[in-house]
């Protein structure tokens, strides 16, 4: 029979300790043990250390969260200054950068009290104070009214007419954007449908997003409209905005707005991304479209609302996820009426399928496939007029393809603008 004399629960509390709080910290804190703590350092090593940092179900950068948001919440300063900075000076993997800090504080503002987060930002500041140089943070002036939220961007609207409404993202690394990237949205929606793919983008990417005339908060100008006047209101907002050539994703009427800006604006397009459109519809959808303004305009948006949601996900999403379909729902009978049929015409005359090998970027196409307004028919004609073009189809989607398959869309998409 064998004894072993190493306490395991201590050795790997200490190994979690070391790993967490940094070597130099956990030295000192043993060399100032005494005949009087050394039974709480022992005691903090195997539960603290071991029993708890030591579960498999969190990851140590969870778990710095959870300790920091407590602290704050408790008061307990001195506790939180030491996983602070152990968080700020930790490897990328596992530690917290300052801005997620600062996301850590925004959120304890709310859940423990706005004294509290204000006490600990003072205190992290502090700490940044010290290690700057370390993590290369060095903090710099900034003015409260003229911060924007992270997650919107900064809003605007161009100087031009008919207005635009648009959000411009900076790229959250702080570093010089990879990519400028704009969303354009489908009929009847709004820059909104894009958040979660703008925040993914804005990683890295500066991204823009705006409103077609006649949509959300932009303006609606006397229809009807011409794909061609669309795109020519893509082009002055991004002259507006100084962007240089784009990435250009665009979903439904969006997508065609694309085909016709990269055919009228060649120099404004630096790559595309097609989801769910089409260059041109047969001569029966094309009198569809007809029927539908003669419609809204005997009877308003509401009264073709259901049949726009059961084009736009198929049935099994809309089981699935009713509030996400009222909410598109409400955004499209909020629509202006006479924007709405604007663009409906701008849409049903697309026609661009003759021009489409003079498209001389790279492009991907991205079509659903249960999508019954454009079938990845349309989607095939497209990926093999536009020279090297790509053809991805997302399964269990239909038209809103980028909300029913947000993960597979995102992922498209992020993979295509990575690689160029």
């Amino acid at each position: 029979m064998s004894y072993d004399p190493l306490d395991h629960d201590f050795e790997r509390g200490l190994h979690h300790r070391r790993t967490v709080l940094g070597d130099s910290w956990v030295e000192r804190s043993l060399a100032g043990a005494t005949s009087f703590n050394a039974d709480f350092q022992n005691l903090i090593t195997r539960f603290a250390w071991n029993e708890i940092w030591g579960r498999p179900g969190l990851d140590h950068k969870t778990r710095r969260a959870i300790v920091l948001s407590i602290c704050t919440a408790l008061g307990r300063w001195e506790e939180f200054d030491l996983h602070a900075r152990a968080a700020l000076l930790a490897d990328a993997g596992s530690g917290l950068s300052p801005d997620e800090l600062k996301e850590i504080l925004m959120q304890s503002a709310i859940y423990a009290g706005v004294p509290a987060a204000n006490t600990a930002f003072a205190h992290a500041q502090a700490i940044l104070r010290d290690v700057a140089g370390q993590i290369g943070y060095p903090l710099a002036p900034a003015s409260p009214a003229a911060v924007n939220h992270p997650g919107i961007g900064h809003e605007g609207r161009t100087a031009s007419a008919p207005a635009l409404h648009y959000s411009v993202r900076a790229p959250r690394s702080g570093k010089a954007p990879r990519h400028t990237v704009v969303l354009s949205h489908a009929l009847g929606c709004d820059l909104t449908m894009w958040d979660a793919l703008a925040n993914t983008l804005a990683q890295d990417c500066r991204v823009i997003a705006y409103d077609h005339r006649g949509h959300g908060s932009s303006d609606a100008a006397p229809g009807p409209y011409a794909m061609a006047e669309l795109a020519d209101d893509a082009a002055r907002l991004l002259r507006e905005l100084d962007t240089g050539p784009v990435v250009w994703v665009g979903l439904s009427m969006g997508g065609m707005v694309g085909q016709e800006l990269a055919l009228r604006h060649p120099s404004l397009v630096r790559a595309l991304v097609l989801a769910n459109t089409t260059s041109a519809y047969p001569e029966a959808a094309r009198a569809a479209w007809m029927q539908r303004i003669d419609t809204v305009r005997a009877h308003g948006i509401e009264a073709i609302a259901d049949a726009v949601m059961e084009r736009y996900f198929h049935p099994g999403f809309r089981a699935q996820a009713p509030a996400t379909v009222a909410r598109f729902r409400r955004r499209l009978t909020t629509t202006d009426a006479h924007g709405y049929v604007g663009c409906c015409n701008a849409v049903g005359h697309v026609d661009t399928t003759s021009r489409l090998g003079a498209i001389a970027v790279p492009t991907l196409v991205i079509a659903g496939e249960l999508d019954q307004g454009t079938p990845v028919a349309m989607a095939r004609t497209l990926a093999e007029a536009i020279a090297g073009a790509e053809l991805v189809v997302l399964q269990e989607a239909s038209h809103l393809s980028a909300i029913e398959q947000q993960g597979a869309f995102d992922a498209a998409v992020t993979r295509f603008t990575g690689a160029l």
